[in-house]
């Protein structure tokens, strides 16, 4: 996950997950009377006959939702880990995750300061 922070008005915080093809955004925005809330944005890449586009969809998640919001993914995600796949190991995410992170950064030290890298 990447971490950023903004001192815009709008854009208070942002982080970004990648996920496979997709990659999630979860960004803190402010409204104009200084009020929070909370955007939450997949986004995945389609590849068409003259190059590709970012298919996007996104939530917005209002300051009196959030307790609700928690509680009832961090109930679907347990659910899911303890009734629906009690024998997976969930942490081996995390380790793949970290060894994809390594591998990354071990290409990009090696490509060097001439070569041109792109975001998404």
């Amino acid at each position: 996950m990447e971490e950023n922070k903004s001192n815009g008005r709008d854009e208070i915080y942002s982080a970004k997950v990648k996920a496979g093809k997709r990659t999630y955004f979860f960004d803190v925005k402010s409204t104009r009377s200084n009020d929070y809330y909370l955007t939450i944005t997949e986004s995945k890449k389609r590849f068409k006959e003259d190059g590709f586009t970012y298919e996007k969809h996104k939530i917005f998640l209002y300051k009196e939702d959030f307790n609700k919001f928690m509680e009832a993914l961090n109930n679907t995600v347990n659910h899911v880990k303890t009734e629906l796949m009690p024998d997976v190991d969930f942490t081996q995410f995390d380790q793949m995750r970290e060894e994809a992170h390594a591998e990354t950064e071990g290409s990009v030290a090696k490509a060097g300061s001439d070569s041109e890298l792109k975001w998404d």
